[in-house]
Protein backbone atom coordinates (compact mmCIF):
# COMPACT_ATOMS: atom_id res chain seq x y z
CA UNK A 1 0.00 0.00 0.00
CA UNK A 2 1.29 3.48 -0.87
CA UNK A 3 2.16 5.81 2.03
CA UNK A 4 1.34 9.52 1.91
CA UNK A 5 2.94 12.22 4.04
CA UNK A 6 0.28 14.21 5.89
CA UNK A 7 1.97 16.23 8.66
CA UNK A 8 -1.27 17.95 9.73
CA UNK A 9 -3.59 14.95 9.55
CA UNK A 10 -4.70 15.36 13.18
CA UNK A 11 -6.23 18.75 12.43
CA UNK A 12 -6.80 18.57 8.66
CA UNK A 13 -8.15 15.27 7.22
CA UNK A 14 -6.81 16.02 3.77
CA UNK A 15 -3.69 15.21 1.77
CA UNK A 16 -1.31 18.10 0.96
CA UNK A 17 -1.64 19.27 -2.64
CA UNK A 18 1.45 17.47 -3.96
CA UNK A 19 0.52 14.21 -2.25
CA UNK A 20 -3.07 14.56 -3.43
CA UNK A 21 -1.88 14.98 -7.02
CA UNK A 22 0.22 11.83 -6.80
CA UNK A 23 -2.66 9.93 -5.23
CA UNK A 24 -5.39 11.00 -7.67
CA UNK A 25 -3.63 11.66 -10.97
CA UNK A 26 -0.65 9.30 -10.90
CA UNK A 27 -1.98 6.35 -8.92
CA UNK A 28 -5.57 7.02 -9.98
CA UNK A 29 -7.03 6.24 -6.58
CA UNK A 30 -10.54 7.41 -5.83
CA UNK A 31 -13.34 7.58 -3.29
CA UNK A 32 -13.53 4.43 -1.19
CA UNK A 33 -9.91 3.38 -1.77
CA UNK A 34 -7.81 2.63 1.29
CA UNK A 35 -4.59 4.57 1.88
CA UNK A 36 -1.86 4.66 4.50
CA UNK A 37 -0.74 8.01 5.88
CA UNK A 38 2.08 9.16 8.15
CA UNK A 39 2.50 12.44 9.99
CA UNK A 40 6.28 12.03 10.24
CA UNK A 41 5.93 12.35 14.01
CA UNK A 42 5.77 8.67 14.86
CA UNK A 43 2.31 7.66 13.67
CA UNK A 44 0.75 5.85 10.73
CA UNK A 45 -2.92 6.25 9.87
CA UNK A 46 -5.14 3.80 8.03
CA UNK A 47 -7.64 5.87 6.07
CA UNK A 48 -10.21 5.80 3.29
CA UNK A 49 -10.57 8.45 0.60
CA UNK A 50 -13.84 10.21 1.36
CA UNK A 51 -13.83 12.92 -1.33
CA UNK A 52 -11.76 13.64 -4.44
CA UNK A 53 -12.38 16.88 -6.27
CA UNK A 54 -9.86 18.57 -8.55
CA UNK A 55 -6.58 18.83 -6.66
CA UNK A 56 -8.09 17.98 -3.28
CA UNK A 57 -8.19 14.58 -1.64
CA UNK A 58 -10.03 14.28 1.66
CA UNK A 59 -9.76 11.20 3.83
CA UNK A 60 -11.47 9.55 6.77
CA UNK A 61 -9.05 8.11 9.33
CA UNK A 62 -9.97 4.58 10.36
CA UNK A 63 -7.07 3.75 12.68
CA UNK A 64 -4.10 5.58 14.22
CA UNK A 65 -1.03 3.39 14.75
CA UNK A 66 2.01 4.44 16.75
CA UNK A 67 5.38 3.20 15.47
CA UNK A 68 8.29 3.14 17.87
CA UNK A 69 11.60 4.17 16.36
CA UNK A 70 13.86 1.31 15.38
CA UNK A 71 16.71 2.90 17.35
CA UNK A 72 17.22 4.49 20.75
CA UNK A 73 18.28 8.04 21.55
CA UNK A 74 18.44 11.11 19.33
CA UNK A 75 20.92 10.61 16.47
CA UNK A 76 22.18 13.88 15.00
CA UNK A 77 24.57 14.29 12.06
CA UNK A 78 26.07 17.72 11.30
CA UNK A 79 28.02 17.99 8.06
CA UNK A 80 29.58 20.54 5.76
CA UNK A 81 27.71 20.06 2.47
CA UNK A 82 29.63 18.97 -0.60
CA UNK A 83 30.06 21.19 -3.66
CA UNK A 84 28.03 18.70 -5.69
CA UNK A 85 24.39 18.74 -4.55
CA UNK A 86 23.80 15.25 -5.94
CA UNK A 87 26.09 13.84 -3.26
CA UNK A 88 24.21 15.63 -0.48
CA UNK A 89 20.90 14.36 -1.82
CA UNK A 90 22.29 10.82 -2.04
CA UNK A 91 23.41 11.00 1.58
CA UNK A 92 20.07 12.39 2.80
CA UNK A 93 18.16 9.58 1.08
CA UNK A 94 20.36 6.74 2.32
CA UNK A 95 20.70 8.08 5.86
CA UNK A 96 16.91 8.36 6.14
CA UNK A 97 16.52 4.79 4.93
CA UNK A 98 18.97 3.64 7.62
CA UNK A 99 17.40 5.81 10.31
CA UNK A 100 18.45 8.93 12.21
CA UNK A 101 16.76 11.95 13.79
CA UNK A 102 18.37 15.22 12.72
CA UNK A 103 20.54 16.64 9.94
CA UNK A 104 22.37 19.95 10.20
CA UNK A 105 24.51 21.69 7.59
CA UNK A 106 27.69 23.48 8.64
CA UNK A 107 29.39 26.42 6.98
CA UNK A 108 33.04 25.78 7.81
CA UNK A 109 36.23 27.66 6.99
CA UNK A 110 37.13 25.30 4.12
CA UNK A 111 33.58 24.70 2.89
CA UNK A 112 33.22 24.77 -0.89
CA UNK A 113 29.46 25.29 -0.67
CA UNK A 114 28.34 28.26 1.40
CA UNK A 115 24.61 28.18 0.58
CA UNK A 116 22.17 25.29 0.52
CA UNK A 117 18.44 25.20 -0.16
CA UNK A 118 16.85 22.67 2.13
CA UNK A 119 13.50 22.40 0.30
CA UNK A 120 14.88 19.74 -2.06
CA UNK A 121 16.51 17.87 0.84
CA UNK A 122 13.17 17.90 2.70
CA UNK A 123 11.43 16.28 -0.27
CA UNK A 124 14.09 13.59 -0.54
CA UNK A 125 13.89 12.87 3.18
CA UNK A 126 10.09 12.58 3.03
CA UNK A 127 10.28 10.23 0.05
CA UNK A 128 12.90 8.03 1.74
CA UNK A 129 10.90 7.98 4.97
CA UNK A 130 7.83 6.69 3.12
CA UNK A 131 9.82 4.22 1.01
CA UNK A 132 11.50 2.70 4.08
CA UNK A 133 8.17 2.56 5.97
CA UNK A 134 9.18 4.84 8.81
CA UNK A 135 6.79 7.12 10.68
CA UNK A 136 9.45 9.56 11.94
CA UNK A 137 10.84 12.20 9.59
CA UNK A 138 14.35 13.48 10.33
CA UNK A 139 14.62 17.17 11.13
CA UNK A 140 16.46 19.07 8.39
CA UNK A 141 18.10 22.28 9.59
CA UNK A 142 19.24 25.27 7.56
CA UNK A 143 22.96 25.87 7.10
CA UNK A 144 24.64 27.42 10.12
CA UNK A 145 28.09 28.90 10.59
CA UNK A 146 30.32 26.48 12.48
CA UNK A 147 30.98 28.95 15.31
CA UNK A 148 27.27 29.65 15.79
CA UNK A 149 26.41 25.95 15.70
CA UNK A 150 28.94 25.26 18.42
CA UNK A 151 27.17 27.71 20.74
CA UNK A 152 24.20 25.38 20.98
CA UNK A 153 23.71 23.16 24.01
CA UNK A 154 23.86 19.50 22.98
CA UNK A 155 22.87 16.64 25.25
CA UNK A 156 24.56 13.26 25.07
CA UNK A 157 27.70 12.12 23.29
CA UNK A 158 29.57 14.56 21.01
CA UNK A 159 32.12 13.56 18.38
CA UNK A 160 34.12 15.23 15.63
CA UNK A 161 35.65 13.26 12.74
CA UNK A 162 38.77 14.79 11.20
CA UNK A 163 41.89 13.68 9.34
CA UNK A 164 44.62 15.36 11.39
CA UNK A 165 47.30 13.19 12.93
CA UNK A 166 46.92 11.88 16.44
CA UNK A 167 45.43 8.94 18.27
CA UNK A 168 41.70 8.77 17.59
CA UNK A 169 39.48 5.84 18.56
CA UNK A 170 37.03 4.39 16.07
CA UNK A 171 33.54 5.75 16.53
CA UNK A 172 32.25 2.22 17.13
CA UNK A 173 34.67 1.84 20.07
CA UNK A 174 33.37 4.84 22.01
CA UNK A 175 29.66 5.00 21.16
CA UNK A 176 27.45 4.26 24.13
CA UNK A 177 24.28 2.38 23.24
CA UNK A 178 20.88 4.02 23.77
CA UNK A 179 22.29 7.52 24.31
CA UNK A 180 21.85 10.68 22.26
CA UNK A 181 24.75 11.21 19.87
CA UNK A 182 26.01 14.00 17.62
CA UNK A 183 28.76 13.53 15.02
CA UNK A 184 30.42 16.37 13.09
CA UNK A 185 31.69 15.73 9.55
CA UNK A 186 33.84 18.37 7.82
CA UNK A 187 34.12 19.54 4.20
CA UNK A 188 36.36 18.06 1.51
CA UNK A 189 39.22 20.18 2.87
CA UNK A 190 38.49 19.00 6.43
CA UNK A 191 37.80 21.17 9.44
CA UNK A 192 40.39 23.87 10.09
CA UNK A 193 42.77 23.27 13.03
CA UNK A 194 41.01 26.11 14.86
CA UNK A 195 37.61 24.45 14.38
CA UNK A 196 38.92 21.16 15.72
CA UNK A 197 40.42 22.92 18.75
CA UNK A 198 37.13 24.75 19.33
CA UNK A 199 35.17 21.51 19.22
CA UNK A 200 37.54 19.70 21.54
CA UNK A 201 37.42 22.59 24.02
CA UNK A 202 33.64 22.20 24.07
CA UNK A 203 33.79 18.51 24.84
CA UNK A 204 33.67 16.95 21.38
CA UNK A 205 35.74 13.77 21.21
CA UNK A 206 37.88 13.30 18.08
CA UNK A 207 37.08 9.99 16.37
CA UNK A 208 38.06 7.96 13.33
CA UNK A 209 35.71 6.29 10.86
CA UNK A 210 38.28 3.77 9.68
CA UNK A 211 41.56 3.57 7.77
CA UNK A 212 40.14 4.47 4.35
CA UNK A 213 40.07 8.04 3.12
CA UNK A 214 36.36 8.78 2.69
CA UNK A 215 34.44 11.42 0.78
CA UNK A 216 32.40 13.77 2.95
CA UNK A 217 29.05 12.14 2.15
CA UNK A 218 30.49 8.64 2.61
CA UNK A 219 31.95 9.56 6.00
CA UNK A 220 28.60 11.03 7.02
CA UNK A 221 26.75 7.87 6.01
CA UNK A 222 29.25 5.64 7.84
CA UNK A 223 28.70 7.74 10.97
CA UNK A 224 24.91 7.47 10.70
CA UNK A 225 25.13 3.73 10.13
CA UNK A 226 27.37 3.23 13.16
CA UNK A 227 25.11 5.35 15.38
CA UNK A 228 22.06 3.44 14.20
CA UNK A 229 23.61 -0.01 14.68
CA UNK A 230 24.79 0.74 18.21
CA UNK A 231 21.39 2.11 19.18
CA UNK A 232 19.15 -0.51 17.56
Amino acid sequence: MHVFYTPDIDTCPELPEEEAGHCLRVLRLGVGDEVMLTDGKGFFYKAVISAATGKRCQVKVVEKIEQEKFWKGHLHLAMAPTKNMDRIEWFAEKATEIGFDELSFLNCRFSERKVIKTERIEKIVVSAMKQSLKACKPIVNEMTDFAKFMQRDFQGQKFIAHCYEGEKPLLKEVLKPEEDALVLIGPEGDFSPEEVQKAEALGFQPISLGKSRLRTETAALVAVHMMNLFNS
